[in-house]
């Protein structure tokens, strides 16, 4: 037998392989030395008709009919079906609602190996489907088998997000492993999104690795963008609705534009370079404000950047009837739980009330929902509803949705949370 001894993020002997590979299903017994039939790996037993029977990869507490080997939080744990078969190996949280997320069907442990494995096969996803891997989403979480792991790359600058406990703890893994496989001039922690509330952790921002990139410079289907990194919203940008800028552009030509929730102005700057006749951009953050008219002006254009909270920017507007011809909706996700998705559904169906009325007939509304509890066709129906009570009527003209670069899986509707669409308002109806 080979001689093992504790180490962190596993137990390894000389041969170098994990005590699973050595083991197997037995365990280590500290007390003689030996080996017994105990289950060494910790694990869930999951209760019949469990959603990861249909193909998602998420245990929920409720889900849960037995915990064995105590694991602790953040531990990798096996997933057992009533009858003793494998289900594969998991990320485990008691802290968390989700208490368990699958990430291989196999026997599997988080070492450098596996960081490196996968991180290779998403980039080699993205290449083969033709993703400018120098500006896009490197990594989205389940979709790419890291469950919680998100980074995007920015013209050399890689900025990750840790939104689970098991991959957090293994954060200095995903950094050597990024380093290996993308060879990035700095590395930036963007760990202070709210939800890692929710599985114990604290709010992290920091560079990790290389020096400070300052305003980084990014070029995006011919417009420069300079980004805040280490302080804008999310990873730096909306790099998930590269596709629907362009889309939207399409429309722009001679058209008075309203870009709402603007955040670094993309759809307005897409349209004014576009030939729209003029561009109109509001965005609540005073910061955000003054970067879309730095980007502007680097690209030597015109928008009206406005600071106002776009609720009331359109309240004060409603008696211009008529004044815009493209209105743009792109707000943050209004929810982040399942419990406030009737509020959300509120909050959309008011700005749509609102977006309506300014809107010219036959012009054109594009219009997005980023929340992921939030479904497409919830979405849709609100969209309706507010039609319904407005006294107007559109006609769909597109589907919008992720990239390339943010690879959904069907399995899983969490991974497709950005739905959009582009209505036209029917005239005389």
């Amino acid at each position: 037998m080979h001689k093992v001894g504790r180490m962190r993020g596993g137990w390894k002997g000389k041969s170098g392989l994990g005590w699973r590979e050595v083991l197997g299903d037995a365990s280590f017994d500290k007390r003689g030395g030996g080996v017994t039939l105990a289950p060494l790996m910790g694990g869930l037993i999951v209760r019949p008709r469990s959603r990861i029977f249909h193909g998602h990869d998420w245990v929920y507490s409720s889900e849960v009919l037995k915990v064995f080997g105590d694991p602790a939080d953040g531990d990798v744990v096996s997933l057992k079906d009533g009858r003793d078969r494998m289900l594969g190996s998991a990320i485990y949280n008691a802290k968390s609602q989700i208490v368990a997320r699958r990430f291989s069907r196999q026997r599997q442990d988080l070492d450098l190996d596996f960081f490196e494995r996968r991180l290779r096969m998403a980039l080699a996803d993205r290449k083969r489907w033709g993703v400018d891997t120098g500006l896009c989403r490197l990594v989205w979480a389940e979709s790419d088998g890291l469950p919680g792991v998100v980074v995007d790359s920015y013209a050399g600058v890689l900025v990750f997000q840790t939104l689970t406990l098991a991959m957090d703890l293994r954060r200095e893994l995903l950094i050597e492993a990024m380093r290996r496989v993308f060879g990035p001039v700095t590395i930036v922690e963007r760990n202070d999104a709210p939800v890692r509330r929710a599985e114990g952790m604290e709010l992290r921002t920091g560079v990790v690795f290389g020096p400070e990139p300052g305003v980084t410079q990014v070029t995006m289907d011919g417009l420069v963008y300079g980004l805040d990194l280490l302080g804008g919203q999310k990873t730096g940008f909306y790099l998930d609705q590269r596709e629907a800028y362009r889309a939207v552009s399409r429309y722009a030509s001679g058209r008075r534009v309203l870009d709402c929730f603007a955040n670094q102005g993309a759809f307005g700057l897409a349209c004014a370079r576009a030939g729209a006749s003029s561009v109109s951009a509001v965005e609540i953050s005073d910061s955000a404000v003054e970067s879309i008219r730095r980007n502007a002006s680097a690209n030597g254009l015109v928008v009206d950047a406005v600071a106002a909270n776009v609720f009331d920017f359109l309240k004060a507007e409603e008696e211009r009837a008529g004044a815009y011809d493209l209105i743009v909706l792109d707000p943050p996700s209004f929810t982040k739980s399942k419990g406030r998705v009737e509020d959300a559904l509120r909050g959309y169906k008011e700005i749509h009330l609102r977006a309506l009325k300014l809107l010219k007939p036959e012009g054109i509304l594009a219009t997005f929902c980023c929340s992921h509890h939030v479904s497409r066709e919830q979405f849709l129906a609100t969209v309706v509803e507010a039609c319904v009570d407005s006294k107007r009527t559109v006609r769909q003209r597109e589907l919008l949705g992720h990239g390339a670069d943010h690879p959904v899986l069907p399995t899983i509707p969490e991974s497709e949370y950005l739905k959009g669409f582009i209505f036209e308002l029917v005239p005389g109806r």
